[in-house]
């Protein structure tokens, strides 16, 4: 099921399938709900699964100076499960959307049952520093304006560095990533939740304390060149009821290289009586 929901006038797109607890999914910086095209059959075995577009990307709607922040980005999601009649849900984020699920968690603290972060951007990581800080000068922002006139073949090839091996990156892999940064205003609110990356990292930092007893569950691709591996271990410390699984060979997206063990994984967590804090690799 393929549709669009308002909130404040304002309209998100999401897909749906399954039923039972509902379990949304949220996408990683330049994502959209294709990204999840090789999940949402298997996790809707066992739940009702929403993949939502954030404002401004994907199929949702574009709105010139959103307030790009992860702060405004969670409240919104908040009002997005109202909109769609959820009072609570699991949570299940990648990458940017993986701090957004972090956030709503922190701010709405009874919408959120449990936590889903493949491979979350966090305060920890240094990995990415030298490219938001590139992607922040002039150069940089004319650049990322012309990303969308790269040849498919470049961009495949980027793509590929974000996986453990790059033959595992599926032909129709590429669209999810790329089919948004031609529709009007998607690079600019891309280049605005890079100005305020620091900001929010800092300000994530500082709501962690409270998710400390949230049950979460991390997955981690130990060759993950953009969200590494050493803060993902720093983060588990911070969030004591957290299980972090560790996938071998894999990179910075494990739901779409290795979707089955990633669904397997999933599911047997959400459907356990109650998780508790361990390590499995």
């Amino acid at each position: 099921e393929e549709g669009f929901v308002s909130v404040n006038d304002l309209r998100f797109h999401y897909e749906r399938a399954g039923t039972g607890r509902p379990l949304i999914l949220l996408h990683g910086l330049v994502g959209s709900t294709r990204n999840w095209r090789r999940n949402i059959s298997s996790l809707a075995q066992h739940a009702n699964v929403y993949a939502v577009d954030l404002l401004n990307m994907g199929a949702s709607e574009r709105i010139p100076g959103l307030d790009a922040s992860l702060e405004a980005t969670a409240d919104r999601i908040a009002l997005c499960m109202d909109a769609l009649g959820l009072t609570e849900a699991d949570i299940a984020g990648h990458s940017h959307g993986g701090a957004v699920a972090m956030m709503l968690a922190a701010r709405h603290p009874h919408r959120v049952r449990r936590l889903v972060l493949f491979a979350p951007a966090n305060p920890y990581c240094d990995l990415g520093r030298q490219l938001i800080d590139f992607y922040q000068t002039p150069v940089g922002v004319w650049l990322a304006r012309q990303i969308r006139w790269v040849p498919r073949v470049l961009k495949k090839t980027a793509l590929g560095r974000m996986y453990g091996d790059p033959r595992r990156v599926a032909d129709d892999a590429l669209d999810g990533y790329t089919a948004g940064l031609h529709v009007p205003g998607t690079v600019d609110h891309v280049l605005n939740i890079v100005r305020g990356w620091y900001s929010d990292m800092s300000k994530l930092r500082e709501v962690l304390v409270q998710l400390a007893e949230k049950p979460t569950l991390l997955i981690w691709g130990d060759r993950d060149r953009a969200v590494g591996l050493s803060s993902a271990q720093k983060l588990q410390r911070k969030l004591r009821s957290s299980s972090l699984v560790v996938l071998p060979g894999v990179g910075h997206i494990p739901f779409e290289e290795m979707p089955e063990a990633c669904n397997r994984t999933v599911c047997d967590w959400l459907s356990s009586p109650s998780p508790s804090a361990r390590n499995a690799a």
